[in-house]
């Protein structure tokens, strides 16, 4: 196993060319009125390490550039791509305008939720976490294909969005590249 100090950590701006390179999945991610911004700095890292296409900062969410939603995100904000929007529920119609058989998946802990890993992952995929305290916002669980659930067996009742939502990205990635 490799271990890696703080300073190989602090990831270099790739060049246009090896940007290229990589190929972006279908995977948009929705972060919905979260506001601390090592939370977001994370969300930037999943979303580099699972190629997505696009993040949408939301609401009252911070955006870059920020020194701690930069520190957090070791420096993927900038090559990720992101976009601001007013509202999650904005972020899903204008994807779903411009994407057709978009699948919306939120986050959350809710009666019509199921457990994450029984849901039949497909790209494109839209998947939302929301604030930290109220969680995603009622319009977009309105909207939603579906609410992802993660069990909890302990005393806390939740987890932090980045957990949260690297157990569902990670899980629909399995799930989708075992369909390939």
């Amino acid at each position: 196993m490799i271990k890696l100090g703080a300073k190989e950590l602090r990831t270099k701006l790739p060049s246009e060319k090896d940007l290229k390179k990589i190929k972006k999945n279908p995977i948009y991610i929705i972060v919905d009125n979260v506001l601390d911004t090592y939370n977001v700095g994370g969300i930037f890292r999943l979303a580099d390490a699972v190629s997505a296409k696009k993040v949408f900062l939301c609401g009252e969410t911070e955006t870059p550039p920020h020194t701690r939603i930069k520190k957090a995100s070791i420096n993927t904000t900038e090559w990720v791509a992101w976009q601001y929007a007013s509202s999650a529920k904005e972020a899903i119609e204008d994807l779903r305008f411009k994407i057709k058989d978009l699948r919306i998946i939120a986050i959350e802990q809710n009666s019509k939720s199921i457990p994450y890993d029984k849901i039949d992952y497909q790209f494109p995929l839209t998947l939302v976490v929301g604030h930290e305290s109220t969680g995603v916002s009622k319009e977009v669980l309105d909207v939603a294909d579906y609410i992802a659930e993660i069990p909890m067996w302990g005393v806390n009742k939740s987890l932090n969005v980045i957990v949260s939502l690297g157990v569902v990205l990670y899980q629909a990635m399995k799930k989708i590249n075992e369909k390939d």
